[in-house]
């Protein structure tokens, strides 16, 4: 890796940065987008969870998952709640170029809140700590105190959902439009 590389991404993990509200906009119950001004768009897929699936037709996802809309919702709820919106960004990107980080309310991880609300699945587990170890424990020990969810794994969901949308499409009968 280049050192101007490793400089960029020690830059972008060096520590918690204030957001304010206003520049945030939601996707689902695990990702923000944040306009900054005058720069591009950052979308930030919030580490430590995965929540329920939204409707998202360019995703392949030709319907919402059971609880999907909820964990969205308990997002947006949050954030509006908040007086303090942090986001400590872990230095890494996602496969789809998205900024991968724990988003912090009045000091409290998010993460930790969602999973507590049994509407969010550990993802640490599967993917890793991202370079933050601190984080990813809080998030295993929250999802094990919090017990089983009342829904499918979304990564589970995922899967069978590109079949579905497969067998859709084949047959001319996937929805047309957004969300």
């Amino acid at each position: 890796m280049s050192s101007i590389l490793t400089a960029v991404l020690l830059s972008l993990a060096s520590g918690p940065v204030e957001v304010p509200k206003q520049l945030i906009t939601f996707d689902d119950g695990d990702t923000i987008a944040i306009k900054w001004p005058g720069k591009e768009v950052e979308h930030v897929r919030i580490l430590g969870i995965d929540t329920p699936e939204v409707r998202h037709l360019d995703h392949g996802i030709p319907f919402a998952q059971p609880f999907g809309d909820v964990a969205a919702g308990f997002l947006r709820g949050a954030i509006a709640c908040a007086d303090e919106v942090t986001l400590l960004r872990s230095g890494q990107k996602d496969p789809f170029d998205r900024t991968l980080g724990y988003v912090y309310l009045d000091g409290k991880n998010y993460s930790v809140l969602v999973l507590a609300a049994r509407l969010a699945v550990e993802s640490v587990t599967r993917y890793g700590d991202n370079g933050l170890p601190k984080q990813a424990r809080e998030c295993v020990t929250a999802a094990g105190a919090a017990g089983p969810v009342p829904f499918e794994d979304p990564h589970d969901y995922r899967r069978r959902m590109r079949d579905v949308t497969k067998w859709m499409k084949e047959r001319g009968i996937y929805p047309k439009g957004a969300r």
